[in-house]
């Protein structure tokens, strides 16, 4: 009798410490579980997360595809007089030139350099080359001239030499009305707007709700606005490699 009573109580607490072992194994088990599925949903979500680099980079092959990038065109029209004297006569001729000029970016020389992300505050910030004014386009059939003639223009080659010159001062005229500074800003704010929606689109579409800045390389930088703060796109992908 009293040697069951020794051994009764060995048996339970030896069942006691393999239910024991086994739960501790169950619960390694499930822990493991826990954090292989972590692992696996991490891995997904960094997978299928949009990159706004990689969406940015490809925006800007697209870009640079375009090669000269064209937002804004304005009609202008010239009112040029020449005047020659000879042998005594004076004849003169005037000359109304309209004519078209169109505002054009260079995006081949757009690089990743000069594309920057900003993931704190969620922007991209763009810088472009100059926008330059190609043109002008003369409307050769808009083109008027009225002159007063005379004995020069019969004799002589006057009329030929005025026309010349109109014609020169003309487009020099269209030229200048094209590059002042109110046309420039108009063409500038024109062209950022087509960017930033090449840009913003896709990253919308993606789901990243972003913000795009657009700057030109020849405009003024406001002494309070930062700007190139951020890692260009070249640098983050350089990295990736």
């Amino acid at each position: 009798m009293a040697d069951q009573k020794l051994t009764e109580p060995r048996q339970g607490a030896g069942i006691g410490g393999f239910l024991a072992k086994a739960a501790g194994f169950v619960v390694i088990l499930v822990l493991a579980g826990l954090l292989a599925l972590w692992g696996v949903q991490r891995y997904v979500s960094d997978r299928l997360t949009p990159d706004p680099t990689t969406i940015a980079s490809a925006s800007l092959e697209g870009l640079r595809e375009q090669n000269r990038l064209s937002a804004f065109a304005a009609r202008y029209v010239a009112v040029v007089t020449s005047k020659q004297s000879q042998l005594g006569f004076t004849t003169e001729k005037t000359l109304i030139m309209p004519g078209m000029v169109r505002y054009e970016v260079d995006m081949g020389k757009l690089t990743q350099a000069d594309v920057a992300w900003d993931g704190t505050s969620k922007t991209l910030s763009v810088r472009l080359p100059a926008v330059e004014a190609d043109g002008p386009q003369v409307d050769l059939n808009a083109v008027r001239e009225y002159g007063s003639g005379g004995v020069l223009t019969t004799f002589t080659d006057a009329e030929k030499n005025l026309d010349a010159a109109n014609c020169r001062a003309g487009q020099i005229e269209l030229i200048r009305q094209a590059r002042e500074p109110a046309m420039i800003k108009l063409a500038r704010d024109a062209t950022r707007r087509a960017v930033e929606r090449s840009f913003a689109m896709p990253l919308r579409a993606a789901g990243i709700d972003a913000t795009v800045a657009v700057r030109f390389a020849d405009e003024p930088i406001a002494t309070t606005e930062r700007w190139d703060t951020s890692r260009s796109l070249q640098d983050v992908l350089g990295n990736r490699r």
